[in-house]
């Protein structure tokens, strides 16, 4: 990342207000006291959430595509990314609409039988929670085609938009992504299935359950993925914070978009580094005092690696740097990019 701020807050201001809607008033006052260090309007800017106009109409194109669909049977819709969490960076930002069916889900059998045999981890569990498990695996399995289904049910989908959208792309092989030209904003339609694992199960599913996203070209389903417990921490650990967490989140993302090296660290990745700090360090904290903090997180992965090899997936999932060095690399090329910053920001702003 050069150290040309101003040219750096202008890629920003253009990449999260494009149309040049009138900034928050809040935002307006912030910037006004501290105009005179162009290091830190960056920092205020690429902490900054897109305008609340521009996410509207992100989700408003969604729900029209939702309308389009609504003749599909057994299916239902959700939505995924950083849309739902409002710590994208771009106003014009495309959003995830997942059409998922509901003639089948996926539960993971082969996971519940091995924790049932276990004895010593059975030992660990409510009498409430092993009911649940065995009704599970003592259920009839499906009789369908799984594959078959969900090709059936991007066909439908298919054909259904492209009579609709004039920019519609069925090329791709685990989405349609369509362009309403009118709110000038693209939609990704994903077709998925549900996948209950055992802390799905446990916890009633609910906002713990997965998705296995299909793919066309290859006529398969993906690993499961678990977004819709990610975007509720996120949102709750946003709501307790007042928002901090969701600037730290923003901020790398900038630091990462702009950096003149190749970051390849995903907004996943991102989530767990600022999910992983303890609310006590920041609950109250500046977005001054946010950079220093986030510095000392990273610092801290980059250099102990049982830190690194313990830092958990928002859902709690995934280890995110463990068994992964190419990945603690990425995150090594952000952590010089802090130590450049807090080098231009002024003594007094660290205070």
């Amino acid at each position: 990342m050069n150290h040309n701020y101003r040219q750096l807050t202008e890629n920003i201001r253009s990449r999260i207000n494009p149309e040049n809607i009138i900034l928050s008033k809040t935002y307006r006052d912030d910037l006004s006291g501290i105009s005179y260090s162009d290091a830190l309007v960056f920092i205020r800017t690429a902490m900054k959430a897109v305008e609340p106009e521009y996410t509207l109409k992100s989700k408003q194109a969604g729900e029209r595509v939702k309308d389009h669909l609504s003749d599909l049977q057994r299916v239902s819709f959700e939505y995924q990314g950083s849309v739902m969490t409002n710590t994208h960076i771009k106003g014009y930002s495309d959003i995830d609409l997942l059409t998922i069916s509901d003639k089948f889900y996926q539960p993971d059998r082969i996971g519940i039988n091995q924790l049932l045999e276990s004895s010593e981890q059975v030992t660990r569990l409510s009498t409430s929670s092993i009911s649940k498990l065995k009704n599970e695996i003592s259920a009839p399995f499906y009789q369908g085609n799984a594959e078959d289904d969900l090709r059936a049910l991007r066909m439908e989908c298919e054909n259904t938009l492209e009579t609709v959208y004039s920019v519609c792309d069925k090329t791709k092989p685990k989405s349609i992504k369509i362009k309403n030209l009118n709110l000038n904003r693209d939609v990704d339609i994903v077709i998925a299935n549900w996948y209950d694992d055992i802390t799905s199960i446990i916890n009633d599913k609910q906002m713990y359950r997965g998705i296995q996203v299909y793919n066309k070209e290859t006529h398969s389903r993906g690993k499961a993925d678990f977004p819709f417990l990610s975007i509720k921490r996120i949102n709750e650990r946003g709501d307790e914070t007042n928002g901090r967490i969701k600037k730290m989140i923003r901020f790398i993302k900038n630091i990462k978009s702009l950096s003149t090296k190749n970051i390849e660290l995903s907004s996943f990745d991102i989530n767990a580094i600022c999910y992983d700090i303890s609310v006590d360090k920041y609950r109250y904290s500046t977005y001054l005092q946010l950079v220093p903090i986030l510095y000392h997180q990273i610092k801290s992965l980059c250099e102990d690696k049982n830190h690194s090899d313990n830092l958990v997936s928002v859902d709690g999932r995934e280890r995110i740097f463990r068994n992964n060095n190419a990945k603690l690399e990425n995150l090594k090329l952000v952590l010089t990019e802090f130590i450049s910053l807090i080098a231009d920001m002024p003594a007094n702003s660290l205070s």
